[in-house]
């Protein structure tokens, strides 16, 4: 998945035939997120004094912190390598939601979570296109009460 990829398309091309209204569909935000752009090169990143300083404490990468710092509007805690933060969009996850792991680059990729999870969701939000002829009502984002997150493939 690279940036500006049909993810829709793609989702609709590899589902099957006989979606139902009562299916649900699953996407994992990595794939929305790269799909959106939202992603970057720990070899772009140039770390600030708070990011070393906390590299140093938790042994990680000070770029990746920095990637972390960026994305969070509230650092609650540090722990055993994980940070806890609040993102600018108000979810409270580890690592301000940046993952490195399974990433293309070698390495050098960041996924960050979407810029806004609800536009991503929505009914004809850019990019997004009926799944076969999945019914109107299907085509909804939903809520997940616990994680406060939205994910879902929306429809035109």
């Amino acid at each position: 998945m690279r940036p500006g990829d049909d993810l829709a398309g793609l989702i609709a091309a590899a589902a099957p035939g006989d979606l139902a209204a009562t299916d649900v569909l699953v996407v994992a935000h990595k794939v929305v997120s790269k799909a959106e752009g939202r992603v970057r090169r720990l070899s772009e990143i140039e770390p600030g004094e708070r990011a070393r300083s906390l590299a140093e404490e938790h042994r990680k990468d000070a770029r990746l912190v920095q990637a972390v710092l960026d994305e969070s509007a509230e650092l609650l805690r540090a722990v055993d390598g994980t940070l806890i933060c609040v993102t600018h969009r108000g979810l409270v996850c580890a690592n301000a939601g940046v993952d490195q792991s399974n990433a293309s680059g070698d390495g050098d990729e960041l996924v960050l979570l979407p810029e806004d999870p609800d536009a991503s969701a929505a009914p004809g939000g850019s990019g997004r296109r009926t799944l076969r002829s999945a019914p109107r009502d299907w085509c909804r984002s939903t809520s997940g009460s616990a994680a406060r997150t939205r994910s879902a493939v929306s429809c035109a």
